[in-house]
């Protein structure tokens, strides 16, 4: 069977849902194409009831610092809150009926399948074929990338998404990759009493941010009775006698009740049909102009486009792709200022380059650090208060293109550096804002005073040290602020 509409949307993840809602209620006729859930990981598997868990864990932990600053407290830890808890928000274990009916309401139809592209503004599910007069969005996400560690296939190991979903915690874990995905469910699951060890191929924690993240929340996760091995390669995998072993290059052989692969997602191009709009099923992404166009009436969102496994990415290029659909483009996509927060305690948050892909890109950089301990906010709060606010500037231009907030509320001290790396705000200009004191984000302040510091870290070329090389220590605050 074959039917002309306006739009087909394949994949009704967070993008494809955002996408799919902006253009039926511009009065298109779109079709809808999830074999799955409509709303995608975030809300069933990922953002949402992840940082429930997290928060329950949060809770207990501090709980737990009562004593020496409140009093005493007797804390008992209990995760069948925290399964019914998620079940209830899955919108009745996992049944999406409400998010459909976001979109039929708004004149939309939903296709249940598996579709692929087959030919220019065309899309097949099973028998049905859709002609789509305006285009394709195309917003199918990734799928969990399983490293290849030889017998691992035989193990019965958890994505992301068993461990949302256990009604029983487990007694011991492994987690395999020290990642945002891979260190949150760690730490949730250490505080409610499961012994965790994790490991991580990288020299660090969260390899892709600043060393001093990864440097800093080791020291956390240690504290919370999680062993860390880092710079560890997995060389074999094996479930013996109902627990799952893993062997590291080193000889050491590590068992637990469960394995957890969170080793990353990556789009999966190959069953998409993109041969057929003259697109490669091979490539690692789908390339996309400014206004997410990846072909002549084909856009692409999501994880798809290789620029960020988050939610917020997805949105915000749906956002493009349905105003470029309608006729109506805004500013093509600027990434500079990407913002990404691991929900750890403390949380980890960073906004466009760090220090080493500033390095990579030739820039002349300073960088500036204070630690969250010594500002006076750091010292009120007590136990708990791990963190470092660094800074990274394009000494040339004296704009910030990069920051890192690692501390209690690291998300929401993010904003204002965002903010600053976004619009390019100088770096002279910001050291004149009043910052309230006494506040986490005050620590920004020393930060950048710390930029300027005679010894602050400055790399680079053109009369600086060579790129790689550190041109001096970083400037540490000793004193309150």
């Amino acid at each position: 069977m074959r039917r002309e509409v306006d739009v087909v949307v394949l994949g009704m993840g967070p993008g494809g849902e955002h996408a799919a809602n902006r253009l039926a209620a511009a009065g298109l006729d779109v079709v809808g194409v999830e074999a799955e859930l409509v709303g995608g990981e975030c809300p069933y598997w990922g953002c949402v009831p992840s940082k429930m868990m997290i928060r329950a864990a949060n809770l207990l932990a501090e709980a737990r610092r009562i004593p020496g600053t409140a009093g005493q407290a007797e804390v008992k830890a209990d995760w069948k809150p925290v399964a019914t808890r998620i079940r209830e928000e899955a919108t009745d274990d996992w049944d999406d009926t409400a998010a459909v009916q976001r979109f039929t309401d708004k004149g939309g139809e939903l296709v249940r399948g598996h579709g692929r592209l087959a030919g220019p503004r065309t899309v097949q599910v099973d028998d049905l074929v859709l002609a789509a007069r305006r285009g394709v969005v195309l917003a199918t996400g990734a799928v969990p990338q399983l490293p290849p560690v030889p017998g691992l296939a035989d193990v019965p190991y958890w994505t992301h998404r068993e461990a949302i979903r256990a009604e029983h915690r487990p007694d011991s874990l492994l987690v395999l990759g020290g990642g945002a995905i891979g260190l949150e469910l760690a730490q949730v699951l250490a505080r409610f009493g499961t012994e965790v060890t994790v490991v991580e191929a990288a020299q660090r924690l969260l390899p892709g941010e600043e060393p001093e993240a990864g440097t800093v929340l080791a020291g956390v996760l240690r504290s919370d009775g999680l062993r860390i091995r880092v710079g560890r390669r997995a060389v074999s995998a094996a479930y013996r006698s109902g627990a799952s072993v893993l062997s590291l290059e080193d000889g050491e052989e590590l068992t637990a009740q469960r394995l957890l692969v969170a080793t990353g997602r990556r789009p999966d191009l190959s069953r998409l049909g993109l041969d057929t709009v003259g697109l490669d099923p091979k490539a690692q992404r789908v390339t996309v102009d400014g206004q997410m166009l990846a072909a002549p009436g084909l856009w692409a969102v999501g994880d798809l486009t290789g620029r960020g496994p988050f939610t917020h990415v997805a949105l915000y290029q749906a956002e493009l792709a349905a105003r470029a659909v309608l006729g109506r483009p805004g500013p093509p996509a600027d990434y500079r200022a990407l913002p990404r927060v691991t929900f750890t305690d403390p949380e980890v948050a960073s906004v466009g380059l760090t220090e080493a892909a500033a390095r990579e890109r030739g820039l002349r950089v300073r960088t500036g650090s204070a630690d969250i301990p010594k500002a006076a906010r750091g010292w009120i709060h007590g136990p708990g208060n791990a963190g470092v606010v660094k800074l990274v500037e394009d000494a040339d231009r004296g704009v910030l293109v990069g920051a890192t907030a690692v501390a209690p509320t690291g998300g929401e001290v993010l904003y204002g550096l965002a903010v600053a790396v976004h619009a390019e705000v100088p770096v002279d200009r910001l050291q004149q804002m009043i910052l309230a004191y006494p506040t986490f984000h005050r620590a920004v302040e020393h930060a950048l005073a710390a930029l300027h510091e005679p010894n602050s870290a400055t790399i680079g070329r053109r009369g600086f040290a060579a790129a790689g090389q550190t041109g001096g220590p970083e400037v540490r605050r000793t004193w309150l602020y």
